[in-house]
């Protein structure tokens, strides 16, 4: 180490900042179980339309809707998001 040197000045270390929950997460759920309950409507319908049996289509759609109903209600506890994605 020389006396004479000039002092170097480094930058604090910072503590990397608190990770808010967004909603981001619960969105992309929301959209997936969305789509599934689109699907398990469609083919529940259509299996009562020809007559076959559609219990167990119908109880996934009650157990996709009831999933997608608890994420919304989820969803809404949440802020909204504030930090932008790096391109």
């Amino acid at each position: 180490m020389t006396h004479g040197a000039a002092p170097q000045h480094r930058e604090p270390v910072r503590a990397a900042p608190k990770r808010v929950r967004s909603g981001e997460d619960f969105d992309i759920i929301i959209g997936f179980l969305g789509f599934w309950a689109v699907v398990l409507l469609v083919v529940t319908v259509w299996m009562e339309v020809t007559a076959q049996p559609a219990l167990g289509w119908a109880l996934g759609l009650l157990v996709t809707l009831l999933a997608l109903y608890g994420m919304v209600r989820l969803r809404r506890r949440l802020p909204a998001r504030t930090a932008t994605r790096r391109k």
